[in-house]
């Protein structure tokens, strides 16, 4: 029998939208139309962040905040940052349905957990808008967590704040956080845990921290794989995770006792 009594997820990067590609895209474009160029580093770095918080992380880059000031002649401001995340929503709202796929293991990983009793919940930095679009997609292709809360539900207190998780274990009724598992494709996603006191876990294959498509990952050379993976899992360890996995199947195996 399982000590677990929960598993939360994240969504992109964890369950849906392999490598987590629809916010990096809107990201750039947002950012682009302001003259600055953000690389791929800058823009993952905050992932699975509240997005207004994640363009607000971005501007306090240093080599972003330069270059807003040598084109701008001042330190980008909140009003900026406002400005930015509004042209983000209207960017991402545009790919979101483009990229709601379910990672390949997701369906069985949530199958073995429901056989098994094991109630399934989920936190997102996506807006309940987003959500709106996200939520119904993977639904038709067979995935439906028991329940999923944003920032909305926690007054926009979104990663790595814990709440959401404590939204999840009230609504399914659970009351010891050593029961619960979390696992996200970021290290927001591992502070979120960490904070909410719940066993923590990163899920490599896929993930946001990775930052590569299905087809990248694949022509990837076995020792190429091998790299790539080992440098993720640092990244969660280094972010406090209690467990770092593979993937979702090798995720639920352990906490199924297999």
């Amino acid at each position: 029998m399982s000590q677990f009594e929960a598993v939360i997820f994240d969504w992109a990067g964890t369950t849906v939208d392999f490598g987590c590609m629809a916010p990096v895209q809107a990201f750039v474009e947002g950012f682009k139309k302001f003259g600055i160029t953000p690389t791929m580093e800058e823009v993952r770095e905050p992932m699975g962040m509240l997005k207004i918080d994640h363009i607000r992380t971005m501007l306090k880059m240093p080599r972003i905040e330069k270059c807003w000031e040598e084109k701008y002649g001042k330190k980008p401001t909140e009003e900026d940052a406002q400005t930015l995340f509004e042209g983000f929503e209207e960017n991402l709202f545009h790919v979101l349905d483009q990229h709601a796929e379910l990672k390949p293991d997701t369906l069985e990983a949530v199958k073995a957990l429901r056989d098994a009793q094991i109630k399934v919940g989920s936190t997102t930095g996506y807006t309940d808008k987003m959500m709106e679009i996200v939520v119904p997609i993977a639904k038709e292709q067979g995935y439906e967590p028991d329940c999923w809360f944003s920032p909305d539900s926690t007054n926009q207190k979104g990663r790595p704040y814990p709440y959401m998780i404590f939204k999840n274990m009230e609504k399914l009724g659970l009351s010891d956080v050593r029961k619960v598992m979390k696992i996200g494709d970021t290290t927001s996603d591992i502070k979120e845990g960490k904070n909410a006191g719940v066993v923590s876990a990163g899920v490599i294959v896929g993930s946001s921290e990775m930052g590569l498509t299905k087809a990248e990952y694949e022509a990837l050379s076995e020792e190429e794989r091998k790299g790539k993976c080992e440098a993720v899992a640092e990244k969660f360890r280094q972010a406090g995770a209690d467990y770092v996995f593979m993937d979702l199947k090798e995720a639920v195996e352990f906490v199924l006792g297999k």
